[in-house]
């Protein structure tokens, strides 16, 4: 845990982190606008079949002219469920005897009908523009709205593992970048989808990005951040997703066509990509990497920004790597992520931490996202398995709140480095020292 003591000689928490929030504050702001736009983009507008009498100008020249279009509606579409018109089924032949108030009409149910062959006919009052009447995601077709959204969510599940690994090597910085180009390119290029299928497949590349910008950013802001400044530093990250998710309603307000709600969330992750350049490279990664030079140059960089310019002379190269000593002796051992199911204490949190995302932080990220891809398959079901989704919603976050009681208080803790430090902390909490784990260990603070 000695990254935090030299985080704390280069000016702890200052102007630097107050600059690095307002950076993440836009993607932050932005992430859930990509997330839950199909609330939007894919709603599913009032819709019908497709009839001559209504819709093809040279069929209503033959209708006599004091029928209406409430009474073309009565003989082309039967009823539907509800009592309004059927929204997937149409009359072959119009019912012209439905209109007859004293004959004896043949039920509806004895008329032929048929699927709407011709397409469908939708209100356009909400929304200009979605990608349900864009692509008739209705009726036979409409469970491939679900599956562009569990395609979506198989993009962050998988981006969460991919670039949680890319993280670990190349660094966070580099991988936030690309991530934000990612995005940036691949969702304004959404916008010219010819069909659902390029539509979705964009999506599910989107998304992958997305989970990019999700992990490297959480691990920039908690690497930056002090122990007593994490908490607070995270709750405000938290706070832009929200505001995002506000902020979301009014823009879709604003905007009814989903290309161009899809351009208006897109083309901010250009300035993005430009701004986070300014960011540095965790230092804590580019000491326990093997690189000590490059990463005392970012902690000078934060102490002259953060106003303790005197720091660039007592933090040295010796001072780093004698702080640092045992974390970067932990980094030759070759972990990897089976070290979280190996170590009973990793075993214990990371098992019970999977289970309440169903934050290694891809790893738990991507058990955040198998839950999200399953969730939108599950609301598929209710038809055939009526039960599923009240005991899966219902069961699972009771569980969880109990798994809750399993995991150990970090409040005031700085981060642990190492293996040795968790079972550290282990040990002196099974003793009752648990407030000497947290005075030893932030001293500084």
């Amino acid at each position: 845990m000695a990254f935090a003591e030299l985080l704390d000689r280069a000016g702890g928490v200052g102007l630097f982190q107050a600059l690095q929030i307002f950076t993440l504050f836009f993607p932050s702001v932005l992430i859930p606008y990509l997330m839950l736009m199909e609330n939007f983009s894919a709603a599913v507008p009032s819709h019908r079949c497709w009839v001559p009498l209504l819709d093809n100008s040279t069929a209503q020249a033959g209708v006599p002219a004091a029928l209406g279009p409430k009474d073309l509606l009565t003989v082309s579409i039967p009823p539907g469920p509800n009592h309004e018109p059927h929204q997937c089924r149409r009359f072959r032949q119009p019912q012209w005897q439905l209109l007859d108030p004293n004959g004896t009409a043949t039920n509806w149910s004895e008329a032929a009908t048929e699927p709407c062959v011709d397409g469908w006919v939708y209100d356009h009052s909400t929304f200009t523009s979605t990608i349900v009447s864009e692509w008739d995601l209705v009726c036979d077709h409409k469970g491939l709205k679900s599956v562009s959204q569990t395609l979506y969510m198989t993009g962050l599940l998988i981006g969460s593992i991919f670039w949680g690994v890319l993280a670990d090597q190349f660094g966070r910085k580099w991988i936030l970048s690309w991530s934000c180009l990612q995005v940036a390119l691949i969702s304004t290029s959404t916008i010219f989808a010819s069909n659902f299928y390029i539509y979705a497949g964009l999506r599910f590349l989107v998304a992958s990005g997305v989970s990019g910008i999700l992990l490297t950013s959480m691990m920039l802001l908690v690497e930056w951040t002090t122990t007593r400044r994490r908490a607070t530093t995270i709750t405000i990250q938290g706070c832009f997703y929200s505001l995002g998710q506000m902020t979301l309603g009014i823009l879709a307000f604003i905007v009814r066509d989903w290309r161009t709600l899809q351009m208006a969330m897109s083309m901010p992750f250009f300035a993005i990509f430009l701004i986070s350049w300014w960011l540095p490279e965790s230092a804590r990664w580019l000491i326990v990497v093997g690189k000590p030079e490059q990463g005392l140059r970012e902690l000078h960089k934060v102490a002259r920004i953060n106003g303790h310019k005197e720091a660039t002379k007592s933090l040295t190269i010796e001072v780093l790597m004698t702080s640092m000593k045992e974390e970067v002796a932990s980094k030759k051992a070759h972990r990897s992520v089976l070290e979280l199911f190996l170590v009973p204490i990793l075993r214990n949190r990371s098992c019970i931490m999977f289970i309440l995302w169903m934050t290694a932080d891809g790893f738990l990220h991507s058990g955040g996202r198998l839950g999200s891809v399953i969730g939108p398959l599950i609301a598929m079901t209710p038809q055939s398995l009526s039960l599923l989704s009240p005991i899966i919603y219902g069961v699972l976050p009771v569980a969880s709140s109990i798994l809750l009681l399993f995991l150990p208080e970090t409040q005031g803790l700085p981060l642990s480095d190492t293996i040795q430090d968790l079972e550290n902390q282990k040990s002196a909490a099974a003793k009752g020292n648990w407030r000497e784990v947290v005075v030893t260990e932030s001293t500084s603070f």
